[in-house]
């Protein structure tokens, strides 16, 4: 899927530098065009004549060539471009990356880019782990970058740990990946729900589950792969959105939940619902903490949380698609069957706590998928991003 590809290749002034002709190499030998551009500190480890013999294009440093006065335009660089891949990337680049200090060609380059960028640290594992950098690469995926982390490994300073920048045959199988990606789902609009819901007791305490919210956010990175417009509606999780795309709403209880969905779902082609919402709630949660000492054994009533899957379920009209999950013990298939029709749905995912490494907490799932005519398919176990692509491929079939 490379070939014909307009690729920006940038080289920073970093020891990896010299992966970077292997990279280059493997580029063009995919039938990419590269255009290389480096920084001054990048001429200090691999030399522009090796470069622009391997890509068959004059290697751009500076915004101007000296000899000549010819002018190099990042604008019409970054126009050119469909992907534009700066690896190395050092801790320096990537703070200038970040907050916009355009005093060479390479980071003046990406500012003009239109195109997917690609970024592949690689720096001693000190300074990778240092807040600063670690908040500049936060800073660029939440521009929309694309991050290719590092690997542990020896780096150039004999010490052992992560700043190694990843090896070029997987830089190369990133970006295939990236441009041969299908997106069946493109110009659609989905809202996903993930994670538990907390449903206060008193200031300190609540009732909840073990949901993490990796699967929820598996479906949404995917489905924006696949090209949808993608809203996550998320409970108290640790985790964030590879996809830069994906936007986050964050609640905490199922009724603030519900209120976010019914008030997306109208402009929703599809929404899946798996978030693990509580199904009920303190009647009156205290203002204040319990204490042990001061007070007998407190007596909590509950009241129903608000079905969110039947809400919407029972609010779409014709074109929408509302997916629900059933996390089930027992009886699992006719209790997934129930909830299928009880709330309205076209299609439940099913699995069950009694299958290995299936459901909470885990980083694999198994399931079954059942649609609204009847028919299911069981899936083997695997890893949640897969999962996700099978869930996203029947919805794609409805």
């Amino acid at each position: 899927m490379l070939k014909g590809k307009h690729i920006v290749l940038g080289i920073t002034g970093g020891i990896a530098a010299y992966k970077s002709v292997t990279l280059l190499r493997l580029l063009v030998k995919k039938g990419a065009e590269v255009q290389v551009v480096i920084t001054p500190a990048g001429k200090e480890f691999i030399t522009p004549v090796t470069l622009s013999a391997l890509s068959g294009k004059p290697v751009i440093c500076d915004f101007f060539t000296a000899n000549t006065g010819q002018w190099n335009s990042h604008v019409d660089i970054g126009l050119w471009a469909d992907a534009m891949v700066i690896a190395p990337a050092t801790a320096c680049t990537i703070a200038k990356m970040a907050n916009g200090v355009a005093d060479n060609m390479l980071v003046t380059t990406y500012l003009s880019a239109k195109a997917p960028v690609f970024v592949a640290p690689a720096m001693d594992l000190d300074m990778m782990a240092h807040p600063s950098t670690r908040r500049n690469i936060d800073t660029l995926r939440s521009y929309g970058n694309h991050i290719i982390e590092p690997v542990e490994g020896e780096l150039a300073s004999h010490l052992v740990g992560k700043g190694r920048m990843e090896e070029p045959e997987r830089i190369v199988e990133i970006l295939d990946n990236f441009f041969s990606t299908p997106q069946p789902l493109k110009g659609k609009k989905i809202l996903v729900t993930a994670g538990p819901t907390y449903e206060r007791i008193d200031p300190v305490r609540f009732i909840g589950n073990f949901s993490t919210g990796k699967m929820g956010y598996a479906i949404a990175d995917e489905a924006a792969r696949m090209g949808a417009e993608v809203t996550v509606v998320s409970g108290p999780v640790s985790i964030k959105p590879d996809e830069a795309s994906v936007k986050v709403i964050r609640v905490e209880s199922a009724r603030q939940m519900c209120d976010q969905c019914t008030a997306l779902f109208p402009d929703s082609d599809i929404a899946i619902m798996c978030a693990a919402v509580a199904d009920y709630a303190p009647a009156e949660p205290h203002t204040s903490k319990i204490k042990r000492e001061k007070s007998e054994v407190p007596v909590i009533t509950l009241v129903k949380n608000p079905d969110i899957a039947a809400t919407l379920g029972q609010a779409k009209h014709s074109g929408q698609i509302v997916v629900g999950f059933a996390l089930e013990t027992d009886n699992e298939r006719e209790n997934a069957l129930d909830k299928l029709a009880r709330k309205n749905l076209d299609m439940i995912v099913l699995n069950s706590l009694r299958d290995h490494n299936a459901g909470f907490g885990t980083d694999t799932n198994k399931i079954t998928i059942i649609t609204a005519d009847g028919s299911d398919t069981d899936f083997p176990l695997k890893s949640k991003p897969e999962v996700a692509k099978d869930i996203l491929n029947a919805i794609t079939a409805l």
